[in-house]
């Protein structure tokens, strides 16, 4: 009986040995993975924001990146992250226009507000905002550009449906620019761009 015993114990020991071996070789499996996974993702996200702030680097890329994140024909998805990464905490859009009562008004948007009342139109409906005009005044490290805009329902078309005057206060921090504010207001009969800012 005693070497039965013996026998049975040294078989369950190996046994419980080679289990304790295969989890620790599972964890250690398990933890590689995870470090993998992890590193990749830090990779991924670091090729991200460096692909980002190479879009942000300049007032040309940052107008450019603006207009054209916004732009796509129907059905096509908008970066929105890339939208909110040109704009300061804080920013604003604020549209304008003239009211039924002849008022002018204002409404306040954060991006993210921007991207929730306007991203699906944009998307459902086919949006192509483009650059005409640019007037720059920069003192230090804030910009001051009245860019005016025309806007067409797909990049094919020859005649815009809208056009009007972006007003985008930018700051440049030394190491990229930031997005502080766009006021804009769309042009009407009564209120028809000033040649100025048309194209020569």
């Amino acid at each position: 009986m005693r070497t039965v015993l013996s026998s049975e114990f040294r078989k369950n020991s190996f046994h419980n040995f080679s289990i304790h071996k295969n989890c620790s070789n599972k964890k250690i499996i398990f933890c590689a993975i995870i470090c993998f996974v992890s590193t990749a993702s830090l990779l991924a996200q670091d090729n991200l924001d460096a692909e980002y702030l190479k879009k942000t680097k300049t007032l040309d890329s940052t107008l450019e990146t603006l207009y054209g994140v916004i732009s796509g024909e129907k059905g096509e998805e908008r970066n929105w992250e890339l939208f909110k990464h040109l704009f300061k905490p804080d920013a604003k859009l604020i549209p304008s226009g003239k009211s039924t009562d002849g008022v002018y008004r204002v409404r306040y948007m954060t991006p993210e507000d921007y991207v929730r009342s306007s991203g699906k139109w944009l998307v459902e409906n086919g949006f192509y905002e483009k650059e005409i005009n640019r007037t720059v005044n920069t003192f230090g490290n804030i910009t001051q550009v009245f860019s005016t805009y025309e806007a067409f329902k797909s990049k094919t078309d020859t005649a815009p449906f809208m056009r009007g005057i972006n007003s985008i206060q930018l700051l440049n921090d030394g190491t990229r620019w930031w997005i502080i504010n766009i006021y804009w207001t769309q042009e009407t009969e009564d209120n028809p761009i000033p040649a100025e800012y048309l194209p020569k």
